[in-house]
Parts: structure tokens; C-alpha cells; sequence
């Protein structure tokens, strides 16, 4: 089966055929780098590094590039309140996406322009366009002339006459220097206070949807296989993007646009003003939540629908993750692990899913009869010292759940491994001394010797015959 992917620009499903055959050049809108990230970055970067993890889980060399808008009025602002500089704001706010990101098992991109480090290309972008009389200069600012391309507004579908200025409250405030209302800024003139380029047109800074076309330009191109952004981004950013870049260039900007739906919370869209907005190491931190739940609950749902985050959806989204991480956990109960393959049926049935634009949901519900049927074959072997099913069967089962898993980025390894510091001989004494206890009728040392394992990752198992078992 072909992958087929949703394509924004043309509103429907299609066959993916990258540009050069086995390589994809890909890129994301990254962060306005003004403060901690949230719910919202969460759902966009996990979706994007499984739509990365995937590509390249089917061969394809794939090149990441996500940005980040490290100048802005968001962060200007910040800095003002903060008392402190544009370059602090954005460096402090750099620093902890990395810290929430990594903690997500988001992958690292190839690379992470800045649109400060980028300026050259800016400026050199908008000298092309204005050459080709697609921009105009008016008293320091540079403007694009929408009404001069006869393509604009096919990303969004919106025609000229029914937009309204203002769209995602990015506009400039010096309306009377356009010659139509829609243009919009591609250089801004110099404000008192603010940092400013040495330009053509004067000193200033760039506006906000030629950073993005200046920095693929740069980094992958003219024309690259997939661009993907959250669906707030469509217009008028990324229909922004592809009519300054596609102006200069002639060329089409990306041959696939993938856009991912928003989240709400408790039904009603997440915004500071209702005050459901939640960041992600809130998440983590305060209410303590699983990074790989935030994951599986996101995973859950097809990236292009919207999702509603409550408690209900997250207890769900935690028994579900339990779930596979006992089927994930399974091999590490065995004393030995000896070699087998991937099982075609479970791999055949993933690559089908996730084929189907990226659905995600259907990949989990391929891989989670195989989590519970490991689970169960688990708690046989602890009970019981031996499974159901031949092991054979069982390990190229776990070992394929092991691959397609990390596919999805749900990975459960590193807590095996770090459960248990205890060494074999640490525990058979610990074992021995809440015998002791128990025949001494000390029932709360017993107890005390059985939880400290327990946080040690260590389970243990009575038998009849005064005999424990345990496990990792």
C-alpha cells in the first residue's frame, strides 16, 4: 500500500511521492519564543516528530527543520515587562522548549534557524520581490501587493473580498501606508527601543511570515516535499509564506501541506482569558502526569481533528499507556532474550494505519490486542514460571511491539532499566529479612521490607511453602 497523505492545498488525500526518491525535506513553524510552552506545542510537535519518526521508519532520509521566532512583538513586550532584552527572552524560552520537548521524546530537528540569524535572506527575498513589483517601499516599511498575485488565498480558499484584516492579531498599525488593506508587512520600519537591521529601505526588522520563507529558502530550498503547522497557522501565515516565496521564486514553496487540529479543554477552546490554559511542565510537574501519557493521549486521536483534553481523557489515556507499557515491559521479565524476527502480521497491520495519512489512532489499536496479550502472558510467567504460548512466538511479538511503539515515540525501556538499582543478592537478603520479620509476627517490618521494593520497581510473589518469588 502507497502512504497517502492529506494535503491541505488541495483538500483531499494523495499519494506521497517525495521530490527526490528516498529523501524528504520537511519543515515546521516552530515557537514564537516568548514563554513556557503548552498543551497546544505538545499536540503540534508530537504530531510532527511521528509523522518524522514514521517517514523514516519507511526508508525515507528525511532533512527537519523547525524555526524559531526569536523577534516579535510578543517578546518584545515580555522583555519590557521583564526589564531585560529581546536576546534573553527568546534564550531563556529556547532553552526550556528543549527541556519540555525532550521530556515528550521529541526528537531534535536537523536544525533550528533563528530568524535573527537569518536576516541576509530576508532582506534578500524581499529585494526579489520587489524587483518583480510583487512589494512595495512606503516610508521605511515594506508591504506585499496582494492584489498583484492572481493565486492568493489558495492555501486558506478565502477569496480577496470576504477576508478581514487583523487575522491573528499580527497586523501593522500603520494602515494608511498601504495602497489596499490586505497587504501585509514584509519590513518594518525602526521604532524607538526596539531592535533594527541596517536595510535598503531603512533601519528595522522583518515581518513575520518572511522569516519562514527566508528560512527555507535557506535551510532545504525553493521547494520542499512537506510544510506542516498547526491549522491556526493556514491563514494567513502559511498562505502568507507561499505567496511571497512562490512570487519570487516561481516555483511552487512545499508539494504537501499538513496542518494539525487545535486543543480544547473541557469542550471550549484553550486561552489564558478563560483561564484552561495549561503548559506543559504544569503537566508534568504539578499534576505529575506520565510524559508518555501526554504522548499515547495525543497519539489517540487522527493529528488533523481537533482534541478535547479532560480528566476523563486523560485517565483513559493513562490505562491505556499502562497497558502497553506492560506489553512493552514483557521481555525484561525473561532471564535471557534470544534472537527472532518482527512479526509480519502485527508490522503489515501497523504500516496499513499509519499508510492512511498518518492515522495514529488505528496504529494504536493494531498494537494494543498485542500489549494485552503480553501483559496477560506476563503476569502467567511471574505466577506461574512459564507462558501460555510458545516463547518464541511471544518474543518476536514483544520485539515487534518494542519497534512499531517507538515508531509512535512510546517508549518504556529506560524505566526498566532504571528500575531496579537493587542487585540480585540486595534483594534475596531484603527477601530474607521480611521472612524473619514475619515469622517474628513484626507484620509492619514485612511490610515496610515489601513497599520499599515495591518503589524499587521490584514485585514480589508468595507462594505456598513460605517461598517469594520476584521480578523487575
Amino acid at each position: 500500500m502507497a502512504l497517502v497523505v492529506y494535503n491541505t492545498l488541495t483538500r483531499r488525500k494523495e499519494p506521497f511521492e517525495p521530490i527526490e526518491s528516498g529523501r524528504v525535506k520537511m519543515y515546521c513553524c516552530g515557537v514564537t519564543v516568548y514563554d513556557f510552552c503548552h498543551l497546544g506545542h505538545a499536540r503540534s510537535y508530537i504530531a510532527w516528530d511521528t509523522v518524522r519518526r514514521y517517514l523514516t521508519w519507511r526508508g525515507y532520509d528525511v532533512r527537519y527543520v523547525q524555526n524559531f521566532t526569536d523577534i516579535d512583538d510578543k517578546i518584545l513586550r515580555r522583555a519590557k515587562e521583564e526589564g531585560s532584552t529581546m536576546e534573553a527572552v527568546a534564550e531563556r524560552n529556547i532553552e526550556l522548549y528543549f527541556e519540555d520537548m525532550r521530556r515528550l521524546n521529541i526528537l531534535d530537528a536537523d536544525a533550528y534557524p533563528r530568524a535573527t540569524n537569518t536576516i541576509d535572506g530576508i532582506k534578500r527575498l524581499i529585494h526579489e520581490l520587489e524587483q518583480k513589483e510583487f512589494a512595495y517601499a512606503a516610508d521605511g516599511d515594506v508591504y506585499y501587493a496582494v492584489q498583484k498575485d492572481r493565486e492568493y488565498g489558495k492555501l486558506s480558499g478565502r477569496k480577496l473580498e470576504d477576508m478581514q484584516a487583523g487575522a491573528s492579531g499580527r497586523v501593522d498599525d500603520e494602515e494608511p501606508k498601504k495602497r489596499y488593506p490586505f497587504d501585509f508587512a514584509l519590513w518594518k520600519g525602526a521604532k524607538p527601543g526596539e531592535p533594527a537591521w541596517e536595510s535598503p529601505w531603512g533601519k528595522g526588522r522583518p515581518g513575520w511570515h518572511i522569516e519562514c520563507s527566508a528560512m527555507v529558502r535557506e535551510f532545504l530550498g525553493e521547494t520542499i516535499d512537506i510544510h506542516v503547522g498547526g491549522s491556526d497557522l493556514v491563514f494567513p501565515h502559511h498562505e502568507n509564506e507561499i505567496a511571497q516565496s512562490e512570487a519570487a521564486t516561481g516555483q511552487s514553496l512545499a508539494n504537501y501541506w499538513l496542518h494539525n487540529g487545535m486543543v480544547n479543554v473541557d469542550g471550549e477552546k484553550m486561552s489564558k482569558s478563560l483561564g484552561n490554559f495549561t503548559t506543559i511542565r504544569d503537566l508534568l510537574d504539578k499534576k505529575g502526569i506520565d510524559p508518555m501519557v501526554i504522548r499515547f493521549f495525543v497519539l489517540q486521536a487522527s493529528y488533523r481533528k481537533p482534541i478535547d483534553f479532560t480528566d476523563d481523557a486523560l485517565i483513559a489515556a493513562e490505562n491505556g499507556w499502562n497497558t502497553l507499557k506492560d506489553g512493552l515491559l514483557f521481555g525484561f521479565k525473561l532471564d535471557a532474550i534470544p534472537d527472532g524476527g518482527s512479526d509480519p502480521t502485527i508490522v503489515q497491520e501497523f504500516q496499513t494505519a499509519m499508510d492512511d495519512d498518518f492515522n495514529t489512532s488505528s496504529a494504536l489499536a493494531a498494537l494494543f490486542p498485542v500489549a494485552k496479550e503480553l501483559q496477560r502472558q506476563g503476569n502467567i510467567l511471574v505466577h506461574e514460571g512459564k507462558t501460555e504460548t510458545a516463547p518464541e512466538i511471544l518474543l518476536s511479538q514483544w520485539k515487534t511491539l518494542i519497534e512499531l511503539a517507538k515508531v509512535l515515540g512510546l517508549e518504556a525501556e529506560l524505566e526498566a532499566e532504571s528500575s531496579g538499582g537493587l542487585s540480585d543478592d540486595a534483594i534475596e537478603a531484603m527477601i530474607q529479612q521480611r521472612k524473619d520479620a514475619k515469622k517474628a509476627k513484626n507484620f509492619a517490618e514485612a511490610d515496610r521490607i515489601r513497599h520499599e521494593l515495591q518503589a524499587q520497581g521490584i514485585t514480589l510473589i508468595d507462594k505456598p511453602g513460605n517461598e517469594t518469588i520476584w521480578h523487575r
